[in-house]
């Protein structure tokens, strides 16, 4: 069963064969699909129509995939799907607003999981609009309190913990490189360099205890906290 077969889902992808790999899977799994090869079309279908969800190839025809995510700015999930599995492209590629990827040649259970992934992602709010009370499980963070909850049992955080993992709560579905980390996590007497963000997810990890399970690590790339 899947999570909405009601969801529109626009593919923009140049390649026909694997852009006809993933309709047939989408549309199997019961997914209402559109679909273009080419970026200016895919911009025209996303200013005049509305879909839950992208899927989206970086390198198209006329305009690319990374000035299209630009342009979305976040408003419509998207995950881009690309032959550049370098970490600093994937990096760019969330940087830039997608909010997973997934690298060609690609599993096609491993395409549908993110897809899904995607589209829970796209039931949250903007995490400007969020309560100040998020909770996933049995992890509850009240941010108005500065308070964490695990199975009812009170959290002690460093500043640092804190606003990492509200960071990722806020964003809960979406992949937070490190980079992007820092800068949500900065400022405020809260000082975070270069790497130490791995640093401050093992010693989150450890006083979350069994609540730690919901962060992911995004090997070469990241963090996520998974819904």
């Amino acid at each position: 069963m899947t999570i909405n077969q009601k969801c529109k889902i626009l593919v923009i992808e140049d390649e026909k064969d694997v852009r006809d790999l993933m309709l047939l899977h989408l549309k199997r799994e019961g997914y209402e699909t559109f679909q273009t090869d080419n970026g200016e079309e895919g911009l025209h279908l996303l200013e005049a129509n509305k879909y839950d969800a992208v899927v989206l190839d970086w390198m198209l025809p006329g305009v690319s995939g990374l000035d299209i995510c630009k342009k979305i700015n976040q408003r419509i999930p998207v995950l881009m799907v690309t032959a550049r599995a370098d970490t600093s492209d994937i990096v760019l590629g969330l940087e830039m607003g997608a909010y997973d990827y997934v690298t060609k040649p690609f599993e096609i259970p491993v395409f549908l999981a993110r897809v899904r992934a995607l589209l829970r992602r796209a039931t949250i709010a903007n995490p400007t609009e969020l309560s100040q009370k998020i909770q996933i499980g049995n992890l509850k963070v009240d941010i108005e309190a500065h308070r964490v909850f695990c199975d009812r049992e009170e959290v002690l955080l460093t500043p640092s913990e804190f606003k990492l993992l509200t960071a990722l709560m806020q964003n809960q579905g979406k992949v937070l490189s490190r980079e992007k980390l820092i800068e949500l996590v900065q400022g405020q007497g809260v000082a975070v360099v270069d790497r130490a963000i791995d640093t401050h997810v093992f010693g989150l990890r450890r006083k979350l205890g069994p609540c730690s399970e919901v962060i992911e690590t995004i090997r070469g790339v990241g963090y996520r906290i998974e819904i």
